[in-house]
Parts: C-alpha cells; structure tokens; sequence
C-alpha cells in the first residue's frame, strides 16, 4: 500500500480497480483548509489520462507490472505466439492485444511483454530496429531544399517517409516510438 502523500512520477498504483502510473503530482497546501495531492494519473491498459485530488492519508495498492523479454516467433492466422527464452514457455496473443506493436518487429526478434496479475496488455518493441526497403520510387533531383521525402515499404510491410536517395534494397534504422526514419546501414 501506498499513501497519496508518497506518489512519485512513474509509480504504479490500482485507482479504483484500474492499474494507473502516475504521470505528474503537486502537493498543495492552501492557506485555509487541508491540504491535498493534485495528481495527473494514465490508466496504462487504456491510455486514458486523468486528473484528481486526494487526500495525502488516502492509500491504494501498489500495481506490480511484470516486464519479461520474449521472442517473437510467428504469426498464425489471428494469433501471435511470443516465447519467453529462459523458460521456453510459449504465450499466444490475439491481433487485439497486440495491436500495431509489431509493426517493426521481425520474426524471431526480442520484444518485452507488459502483464499485469498475467493479463498481458502491452507489447514493448525495441526502441530502434534495422529493416530492409522492399518497395520505394527512385528519387528525382529537383525541388530538395526544405528536405524533400518519398513513401518506401519496409521487410514487415510498415511504411515510412524516407528521403529521396533510399533505394530499394537500402538498410535503414528505423525509430519504432515514431516510425521515423533514422539513417541508413
């Protein structure tokens, strides 16, 4: 358990029956009156963000995420199946709980599964991955002075604006929190 009065960026805590971290917290002391914790919380399965004031004696339980490094193995119709490389134990998750996650990932790449009480409701992707263009238009000189851009496909099927001289066939680092292109291998 938990007091309001102790919450810190980053802590993980049940707010009636959804696991929230918080996000921003202000302890106020008014000059007339109690005072109270002003709290910006995310419920982490939904995304949701919100606001409350609590009393600094209020307590809530502490959420336990678990965060365990699996493999991504493959795509079977509607089901993904992950398998946790320690153990060998093998998880498989359906198109909505992994949602676009996967977007960059390869088969038989590191992925971290997010769980809570072992219901899975995260996947975490690494934060930068190499993928190879398989589809791109050449590049045309002309109008490049503020950067000019073009759609390529990648080996997973994304699409990402790269710049004009990326060729099919190029290497490229891709930023999997933005979808950016980074730079060429």
């Amino acid at each position: 358990m938990i007091s309001a009065g102790d919450f810190r960026n980053g802590v993980t805590v049940e707010i009636d029956g959804n696991v929230c971290q918080i996000v921003e917290f202000q302890h106020v002391k008014p000059g007339k009156g109690a005072a109270f914790v002003r709290t910006k919380y995310k419920n982490i399965i939904t995304g949701a963000v919100l606001e409350k004031s609590f009393r600094p004696t209020e307590k809530f339980p502490t959420a336990r995420i678990e965060r365990v490094d699996m493999q991504y193995l493959y795509n079977d119709g509607g089901l993904y199946y992950f398998m946790n490389v320690e153990t060998f134990d093998q998880i498989g998750l359906t198109e909505e709980q992994v949602g676009d996650s996967l977007k960059f990932v390869k088969e038989n790449e590191m992925v971290k599964i997010c769980s809570h009480n072992g219901n899975v409701f995260a996947i975490e992707p690494p934060l930068f991955v190499e993928l190879l263009v398989t589809e791109t238009e050449p590049g045309f000189a002309g109008n490049t002075a503020q950067g000019a851009t073009k759609p390529a496909v990648v080996e997973t099927g994304a699409q990402v604006m790269v710049p004009l001289f990326v060729n099919e066939g190029d290497k490229l680092k891709i930023d999997t929190r933005t979808g950016e292109y980074l730079s060429r291998v």
